[in-house]
C-alpha cells in the first residue's frame, strides 16, 4: 500500500529554527516557494502508487499485473483522476521487453454446461498448451454470462455459466471481450448478471459497461515493464437491437462501433494510446461465411490504426479471414470459431493467433491450426497444420495487407 504524501500547510510557514519573523521579512517569497516544493513532492508521490491487482494464473514467464482504466468517451486524453497515467516519458520500445498476446475466435460454449459444471478445469485441456504459452491471452466470448434473464427475440440466443470463466482461465485465458451480437442475448437482466460477474473480478471483460465510459474503457495489464491495452468493440447488431443494446452515458451495454458511436470507439483508442506501449482493439465484425474481409471491415482497420492501435484482432464471420501489416500495425480479420459448434467442416477450422510485441513494434506473429471437436478446439500438428497454415497464408492474399510491417524489406 502506498504510503499517503504530506498534507501542504495552510497560513504561515516557520523557519527550520522556528522563526516566523523569517516568512514575514521576504513578505511571503518563501511561503510561495516552499508550497511549489511541496506540491511537486505530492505530485510525484502519489504518481508512484500503482492500483492495479495481481492477476493469478498460469504465467510464468513474468509478473502480470492488471488495472481498469476509464477514459472520456469523446474529448481529450483522461486525466490522472479518471485513468492510469505512466509516470516517466518512454519510447515506442516502452521497458525494451518483448512479450507474447495469443488471440482465439469465436466462443459460445453451446452444449457444454455439464462439462462446465462438472469439471471446468478439463474441458479445454487439450488447447490449454498453446493458450497458455502466451504472456497474455484473450478470447471473445459470445454469449451471455451467468444465468440471469430471458431469451431476447432473435434467431439465436447463447448464454454461459460463469464456470466458463473457469475453464478459460484454467486453460490459460486472461480475459475476454463481450461486445458482440450475443453478449445481450438474455435482455438486461442478463447484461446485470454479466456486469455482476465482471465486477466480481473473475475474469477482466472489456466491452461492456453500466455506461458508455465503462463499455469503451481499456483494460491495461502490465508484464515484463509493458503496459498493454485491450479494447473490445462490435459492429456487428441485429437493427431492432441496436438502440437498447449500445452503451450510452446513461445506458448499459456492449461497446459498438457502429454509426456515431464508432466516434466514441475511436476517442477511447486516441486516448488510450498516451497510456500504453502496446495497444489492442478486439472488433466484432464482418460478414458471416465470408473469408475475405468487406469494406467496412477494411474502414475500421484503418481508422482504429490511424487512431494508434497496434494490434486489429477480430471475429464474427464464423470462418478463417487473413492476417498481414497495416504499416506498422498488424490486423487479423478474422478469427473464426473457437468454443462453438459450427454446422460444416469448414465451420470448424479454427486456431490460436499468437504475436510477439515489444511496445509498439510488432516483431512477428504465429498462426496455430486447430480444429472444432464436440464443440472444443483441438490443436493440429504435423501434415494437417502444415495444410491449415497453408490455407491461412492463401486467405490473406484478399486481405489488401502486407506481409511485412512497413520498412522492412
Amino acid at each position: 500500500m502506498c504510503a499517503q504524501g504530506p498534507t501542504p500547510p495552510e497560513g504561515r510557514f516557520r523557519t527550520p529554527d522556528g522563526d516566523e519573523s523569517y516568512t514575514v521579512l521576504l513578505g511571503g517569497l518563501f511561503k510561495h516557494i516552499a508550497l511549489l516544493a511541496l506540491s511537486l513532492i505530492l505530485s510525484l508521490m502519489l504518481s508512484s502508487c500503482s492500483n492495479g491487482g495481481t492477476v493469478e494464473g498460469h504465467k510464468d514467464s513474468g509478473a502480470v499485473t492488471s488495472e481498469s482504466s476509464t477514459v472520456p468517451s469523446t474529448g481529450p486524453p483522461p486525466s490522472a483522476s479518471t485513468a492510469v497515467t505512466t509516470t516517466t516519458i518512454r519510447g515506442p520500445l516502452g521497458s525494451g521487453e518483448p512479450v507474447t498476446l495469443a488471440f482465439a475466435g469465436d466462443s459460445s460454449f453451446q452444449g457444454l454446461t455439464p462439462r462446465l459444471l462438472n469439471d471446468p478445469d478439463k474441458v479445454l485441456s487439450g488447447i490449454a498448451p498453446v493458450l497458455g504459452a502466451a504472456d497474455l491471452t484473450m478470447v471473445n466470448l459470445e454469449a451471455a454470462l451467468g444465468a440471469g434473464g430471458s431469451p431476447v427475440a432473435k434467431a439465436f440466443n447463447f448464454q454461459t455459466p460463469v464456470e466458463s470463466l473457469d475453464a478459460l482461465k484454467a486453460a490459460g485465458v486472461d480475459l475476454i471481450t463481450m461486445a458482440n451480437n450475443h453478449g445481450m442475448d438474455f435482455g438486461p437482466d442478463g447484461l446485470r448478471a454479466s456486469l455482476d460477474i465482471k465486477t466480481s473480478g473473475i475474469m477482466p471483460i472489456v466491452g461492456i459497461g453500466n455506461n458508455a465510459a465503462e463499455a469503451y474503457a481499456p483494460h491495461i495489464a502490465e508484464v515484463k515493464g509493458q503496459r498493454i491495452g485491450f479494447i473490445g468493440a462490435t459492429d456487428v447488431l441485429d437493427a431492432s437491437l441496436q438502440a437498447s443494446w449500445t452503451a450510452t452515458d446513461n445506458q448499459p451495454g456492449v461497446a459498438s462501433a457502429k454509426g456515431n458511436n464508432q466516434a466514441r470507439l475511436i476517442a477511447s483508442v486516441s486516448a488510450t494510446r498516451s497510456l500504453v506501449d502496446t495497444l489492442v482493439v478486439y472488433l466484432h465484425y464482418g460478414r458471416e461465411t465470408e473469408t475475405c474481409p468487406n469494406g467496412r471491415q477494411v474502414e475500421l482497420a484503418n481508422d482504429l490504426v490511424s487512431a494508434g492501435a497496434d494490434l486489429v484482432v477480430g471475429s464474427h464471420a464464423h470462418r478463417l479471414q487473413g492476417i498481414g501489416y497495416l504499416g506498422e500495425s498488424l490486423v487479423a480479420y478474422g478469427l473464426g470459431n473457437f468454443i462453438f459448434s459450427p454446422g460444416s467442416s469448414v465451420g470448424r477450422e479454427t486456431g490460436i493467433l499468437s504475436v510477439t510485441v515489444t511496445g509498439s513494434r510488432v516483431d512477428g506473429y504465429q498462426w496455430s491450426p486447430a480444429v472444432i471437436d464436440a464443440g472444443v478446439p483441438e490443436p493440429l500438428s504435423g501434415p494437417s497444420a502444415n495444410a491449415e497454415q497453408a490455407k491461412m497464408a492463401r486467405l490473406s492474399a484478399c486481405t489488401g495487407l502486407a506481409s511485412q510491417p512497413s520498412g522492412v524489406p
